[in-house]
């Protein structure tokens, strides 16, 4: 009498090469993935995404927010995803524009002066999904930062905006092909 594991090796030993090709097919047939990118990307149907540049429409201008808005969206996707990064035609395409670029007056102190100032950036967003066009939308994105009013918005304006632009980047991503 043979145990279970004598049973095995006598087995793979009779039809060792069928076993290892008949698992091989069933493997390549089914597969898990997992991705730390959250992308949720038909590859087989979805081979590019068009970003044109955003546009700064906001009445308050910061003259570097358009490029570094637009070539941060550039850089997550190509980053993160397969997709080939074009001008225009994607099958996957998203445009938009900033529409808003805002200081305000967050908290007041026991003196009635502001303690904190806020800066708020919002972008409005198009996306069009020519492979599934039920997948589309026009979205507002709006992020902000907080700083100490007694700084200049010109001594922390450069650090509060690339913390703005990854925020609305992210939330981009995930809206366009995280689907989270």
């Amino acid at each position: 009498m043979l145990n279970w594991t004598q049973k095995i090796v006598h087995v793979f030993r009779t039809h060792g090469v069928v076993l290892i090709c008949a698992m091989s097919f069933l493997w390549s047939g089914c597969s898990i993935s997992y991705k730390f990118n959250g992308a949720n990307i038909n590859y087989q149907t979805t081979h590019s995404i068009s970003i044109a540049d955003f546009p700064n429409n906001a009445a308050m201008v910061n003259p570097t927010l358009s490029t570094n808005l637009t070539e941060a969206i550039r850089t997550l996707y190509q980053r993160q995803t397969r997709l080939q990064i074009l001008r225009r035609g994607g099958d996957l395409e998203l445009e938009g524009e900033i529409v808003g670029y805002d200081i305000s007056q967050g908290a007041i102190g026991a003196d009635s002066y502001a303690t904190e100032s806020k800066l708020t950036i919002r972008v409005n967003v198009h996306f069009t999904n020519n492979i599934y066009p039920e997948e589309s939308f026009d979205k507002t994105y709006s992020a902000f930062q907080t700083f100490d009013a007694s700084r200049l918005l010109s001594d922390v304006q450069d650090e509060l905006c690339a913390l703005i632009i990854t925020e609305i980047s992210e939330n981009i991503y995930n809206d366009t092909v995280a689907k989270w």
